[in-house]
C-alpha cells in the first residue's frame, strides 16, 4: 500500500539517493540553465563581434569589388559566396560550442554529472495525450508557470524603466558621427543586458538552493518505505540462515585442516579445544592455528590424535587461548608463560618418543592470570 505523501517525513536514504541519481533524477534548475544560455551567449557576443565585424567588412569588400577580371570570370562570385557561408557556419558553430558548454557545466554544478541513459531511453506512456494533458496542471506545473510569469514581468518593467530613463540618450545619437552613435549604442545594449542578467542571476542564486530542496523532499520516505528498504538490504532471515549456516561450515572445514599444522593441542577437556604452532624462524610468538568448541573441539581433538600431535588437558588455558586468543595472529603477551611450560613439556615429549631423551614426567598445569578464564570472571562476578 504506497504511503501518502504526509507519512513521508524521513529523510531519503542512501541507497534511494542512489537509485535516483541511475534513474537520472536530480536536482535540476531552469533559471541557472537560462543564465547560462544568455550569459555564454551575450560574453560570446561581445568577445567574438569585433573580429566578426573586421570579417564581414573584409568579405563585403571583396564581395562589392567588380573588375574586368570579375566579369570574365563569373565563376569566382560562387567562390566569395562559398567563402562567406563558410566564415558564418565557423562564427555560428563557435558561439552554438560555447553556449553549449555553458549550458552543460550548469547541469553539472546543481546535480552533478550523471552516468544513466535511462532519461534518454523513450517512454510511449508520455504519447498519450490525456495523461500529457493532466501532467499540465499539476501544482508543480502550475507554481512553474506563475514563477516564469513573474520573471517576465519582472523582465519587462526593468526593461521598460530601463529604456524610458535612457530615452534621451537615444534620440540624441541622431546628433552625433556613425562612429560615435555605434559605440554608445553598443554600451546602451550591453548596459541594458547587463540588468536583466543581473534579475536573473539573482532568480537563479534563489532557484538553485529551492530546487535542492524541494528534490530532496520529493525522495523523503516513510517509516514502512524506511523498514522496507532495511529488509530489502538485509537481505531475507532465511538466506541469511543458510548464508551463516554455510559461513559456519567453512570456518569449522578451516579449523579442521589447520590441525595437522600444530605442535599441540589443549582441551577443556571437552568443551573447548585450541591448537597452537610455533616456528621459532619464522614466528615471534606461538599462535593459535585451530579452536572449536562442544562438537568441534571433539573432531580437533580427533584429527591430532590421527596425525599424532600431542592432546593436553589444560581447561584454564583452553578457555583462555580461546577466548583471549585470534586465529592466525600471536597468543596474547599475558599467556606466554604458560604456553611455554606446554610447549617445552611438548618438545621433550616428542624427543623422548624418538629416543632422544628419557619420557617426562605428568604435564605441568600451566600458570594462567585468573583475569583471562572466563570462567573464573564468571564465578568472581556471581559472587
Amino acid at each position: 500500500m504506497e504511503s501518502s505523501s504526509q507519512d513521508r517525513n524521513l529523510p531519503a536514504s542512501e541507497r534511494k539517493l542512489q537509485r535516483a541519481i541511475d534513474d537520472g533524477q536530480v536536482t535540476r534548475s531552469r533559471d541557472l540553465s537560462h543564465l547560462a544560455v544568455l550569459g555564454a551567449g551575450g560574453l560570446a557576443l561581445l568577445a567574438l563581434a569585433p573580429m566578426l565585424f573586421d570579417r564581414l567588412k573584409l568579405d563585403l569588400s571583396r564581395q562589392l569589388s567588380f573588375d574586368a577580371s570579375t566579369l570574365a570570370q563569373s565563376g569566382s562570385m560562387l567562390t566569395r559566396l562559398q567563402d562567406v557561408v563558410v566564415a558564418g557556419l565557423v562564427a555560428c558553430s563557435i558561439f552554438a560550442l560555447i553556449v553549449m558548454v555553458a549550458v552543460i557545466l550548469s547541469y553539472i554544478a546543481v546535480g552533478g554529472w550523471v552516468n544513466s541513459l535511462k532519461p534518454l531511453m523513450p517512454d510511449f506512456s508520455r504519447l498519450n495525450p490525456l495523461s500529457g494533458l493532466g501532467r499540465m496542471f499539476t501544482k508543480d506545473k502550475m507554481a512553474e508557470v506563475a514563477k516564469m510569469l513573474a520573471i517576465v514581468i519582472t523582465l519587462c518593467v526593468v526593461g521598460s524603466i530601463y529604456m524610458y530613463s535612457t530615452s534621451h540618450t537615444i534620440v540624441a545619437l541622431v546628433m552625433q558621427p556613425s562612429a560615435a552613435a555605434i559605440a554608445s549604442m553598443n554600451h546602451w545594449l550591453v548596459s541594458g543586458m547587463g540588468l536583466l542578467l543581473l534579475i536573473i542571476l539573482l532568480v537563479a542564486a534563489i532557484d538553485v538552493p529551492l530546487q535542492t530542496f524541494l528534490h530532496k523532499s520529493r525522495l523523503k520516505m516513510s517509516h514502512q518505505e524506511v523498514k522496507q528498504e532495511h529488509k530489502e538490504s538485509e537481505g531475507n532471515p532465511h538466506v541469511k540462515g543458510r548464508l551463516r549456516q554455510r559461513q559456519r561450515e567453512l570456518s569449522q572445514r578451516n579449523s579442521i585442516s589447520a590441525v595437522p599444522k600444530a605442535d599441540f593441542v589443549v582441551m577443556n577437556p571437552t568443551h573447548f579445544a585450541v591448537a597452537i604452532r610455533y616456528d621459532e624462524h619464522s614466528m615471534r610468538a606461538p599462535q593459535v592455528v585451530s579452536r572449536g568448541a562442544d562438537l568441534l573441539a571433539l573432531k580437533i581433538r580427533d584429527v591430532a590424535r590421527t596425525h599424532a600431535i600431542p592432546v593436553l588437558q589444560a581447561p584454564v588455558l583452553a578457555r583462555a587461548l580461546y577466548a583471549h586468543a585470534e586465529l592466525e595472529q600471536d597468543i596474547p603477551s599475558s599467556l606466554f608463560t604458560a604456553v611455554a611450560q606446554v610447549l617445552a613439556y611438548v618438545y621433550r615429549l616428542k624427543a623422548a618418543l624418538r629416543g632422544d631423551g628419557p619420557m617426562p614426567e605428568a604435564p605441568p598445569v600451566p600458570e594462567v592470570p585468573p583475569e583471562l578464564d572466563p570462567q573464573a570472571a564468571t564465578v568472581l562476578a556471581a559472587a
